[in-house]
């Protein structure tokens, strides 16, 4: 019958649009709207040069949030803490700016015209980075393009777990095993080869190998609560969406609301930002990506574990070919 295969050549013309339609969307739309919004700032200094700063920075309505520190030593440790991307320093000889390149060198390129623009006329803003990328790596592409293979590999072993038959307990110590070789793997490449991380190796082979874990369990936890079809949703949600909601090129402040806060409640943005505080700032600010990729990887495992103990079920009771079919007598017996 035609029919069949017509009805699929239809579904084939208007999926792949229908997909390119919502990559473009999920890729291109952020990345045409990147502009600061509610970034946090710091302004430091005695009033009323720091007043007047601030009020520069203010006059950008919804584009940045200042907080005010008492000197340049606590703006520098609200840098370090992760708590502001800049700020903005009056000094005796004028203002100073202080960046993080390695939060995010978009945003440190942006401070640096915005400071320029808050200045009086004519006034050159010298520019110290607090917490610098690394020389291997000082526009962070390194780092941002680190995110979409660890999102693959998670992806992966979710789907090899499922695939191969793997169920409950064996299939989350599978997924678990797996997800510490690719961290320390991932740290032997990135910081002891090409030298684009710069913190505790053994920590930053835990962040990556909780990232993995957490897309790895989300996969195969889809999967064992709906069968392969989960595979599918599994990798438009973490490759789709998570990975281009990520913000690990920009900052989740620079996204159109509410992608920047949706992307690091998905593992790959979790991971990136995880990644970076071990990497460059001793760990500051990394609670939030821990308990947010721990969430994803105890839900998925959990799925897997309970999935595992369900009774399969009983596919030649409902096979029309061996259910109608009349039972015949052996050939022996008709024969006697």
């Amino acid at each position: 019958m035609p029919a069949a295969p017509n009805r699929r050549a239809v579904a084939v013309v208007l999926l792949v649009p229908l997909l390119v339609t919502l990559s473009l969307w999920a890729f291109a739309w952020p990345a045409a709207r990147i502009a600061p919004r509610d970034l946090p700032v710091g302004v430091a200094g005695s009033a009323p040069a720091a007043d007047q700063l601030q009020k520069r920075f203010e006059e950008r309505d919804g584009a940045f949030e200042v907080h005010r520190y008492e000197d340049a030593a606590a703006a520098r440790a609200a840098i370090r803490d992760r708590a502001v991307y800049g700020a903005l320093v009056v000094t005796p000889k004028g203002p100073e700016l202080l960046t993080a390149s390695a939060a995010s060198p978009v945003v440190s390129q942006l401070l640096t015209a915005a400071a320029a623009e808050a200045a009086p006329p004519g006034t050159q803003v010298p520019v110290t980075d607090v917490v610098a990328a690394p020389d291997a790596d000082p526009r962070g592409s390194a780092l941002g393009a680190s995110i979409l293979p660890l999102a693959l590999a998670g992806v992966a072993a979710g789907a090899i777990v499922t695939l191969l038959g793997l169920r409950g307990v064996r299939a989350a110590l599978t997924l678990t095993g797996a997800s510490v070789l690719v961290g320390v793997v991932a740290a032997a490449i990135a910081h002891s080869w090409l030298g684009v991380l710069a913190g505790d190796w053994w920590t930053e082979a835990g962040a990556v190998g909780l990232t993995v874990l957490a897309i790895g369990a989300a996969v195969a936890g889809l999967a064992a609560l709906l069968g392969t079809r989960g595979i599918g949703l599994g990798a438009v949600l973490i490759v789709l969406l998570g990975n281009s909601f990520s913000c690990v090129t920009s900052a989740p402040e620079l996204l159109p609301e509410p992608v920047g806060a949706i992307g690091q409640w998905l593992p790959p943005g979790a991971g990136g930002s995880l990644l970076r505080s071990v990497a460059f700032f001793e760990g500051n600010a990394a609670g939030g990506s821990v308990l947010t990729l721990a969430l994803w990887a105890l839900l998925g495992l959990t799925a897997v574990v309970l999935g595992g103990g369900r009774k399969r079920p009983d596919t030649t009771a409902t096979d029309p070919e061996t259910a109608d079919s009349p039972v015949r007598e052996p050939e022996a017996a008709r024969v006697g």
